[in-house]
């Protein structure tokens, strides 16, 4: 157990290794990042402007609350779109970096655009894996959510590898999840303990700007609101930045697992004896 942990947080080190080296991969997610804003706002100004979102929460127009669930899937589908295209782009990115070429902006986004089709359909499947989850948590306020969260944990673990395997071998959804189910398998250790460092990367980095988020609240409401605001101002960005570096080495961490378990190569940038090690291969 403690060997598996151990190799998730070199796994982590060894993926932020590749970042320094590729500094413009923090542009996908923060396009993605950007692009999820606006299917946001896309949605809610015009469902709360008609208010439409308030005549379905009352539940009392059943013809409204049907298309209450289609305009959520509406929003789940292109939320989606938005993370797994450019999530796509950055995996392509850092499957090229393991090959030993400079990859580039523009290369991502033309790897991404190459599997429209395939994007889209793992979409579809997501979006409606998540309106079904929200119909089974709506069901029961305390029940259903515990139900539904148990659920989206597993949906979560086996559709780990999704990506990797859309970009690299252009799998639809179907062969895409039995494929990630397969990979899982051999990595299971590996994989859910290098998404845990990642995760307590993000929270470790995170707590400077926690304190300058209460911080800031304190000098604000008692001091000076301009030197609150400010440090405010800078603990969003702080944790802004800490989760697009994150982001980045999620995906990064995830190909060089993709890359390893399904092909035998170990990604260039990643030690070979701690993933020969690590998968018990000899």
């Amino acid at each position: 157990m403690f060997e598996r942990i151990s190799s998730g947080w070199q796994l982590t080190k060894q993926s932020f290794n590749v970042l320094r080296m590729d500094k413009e991969l923090l542009l996908f997610p923060a396009l993605s990042g950007l692009a999820c804003l606006l299917v946001l706002a896309s949605f809610a100004v015009p469902l709360w402007a008609t208010g439409f979102a308030e005549e379905v929460a009352r539940d009392e127009n059943r013809q409204a609350n049907v298309l209450g669930w289609i305009v959520l899937f509406a929003f789940y589908l292109a939320n989606y779109f938005v993370i797994v295209f450019f999530n796509s782009a950055l995996v392509a990115c850092a499957v090229l970096r393991f090959n030993g070429e400079n990859p580039t902006l523009r290369d991502g986004l033309s790897a991404a655009m190459a599997r429209l089709p395939q994007i889209l359909g793992w979409a579809l499947v997501a979006a409606s894996v998540g309106v079904i989850l929200r119909a089974i948590e709506s069901r029961s306020e305390k029940v259903g959510a515990f139900v539904a969260g148990l659920l989206g944990m597993g949906w979560s673990i086996v559709t780990f590898f999704v990506v990797p395997v859309i970009v690299i071998e252009r799998a639809g959804p179907v062969q895409a999840v039995k494929r990630s189910t397969a990979i899982l398998k051999k990595t299971w250790g590996e994989s859910l303990t290098a998404n845990f460092s990642v995760s307590s990367f993000t929270f470790l980095f995170s707590i400077p700007a926690i304190f300058l988020l209460v911080a800031g609240i304190v000098v604000a409401g008692i001091e000076n609101p301009v030197v609150g605001g400010v440090m405010i101002g800078a603990g969003l960005l702080w944790i802004l930045a800490v989760s697009l570096v994150s982001s980045a080495m999620t995906a990064i961490v995830l190909a060089a697992l993709y890359m390893y378990a399904a092909t035998d190569r170990v990604p260039e940038a990643f030690d070979q004896s701690l993933l020969v090690g690590a998968f018990g291969k000899k």
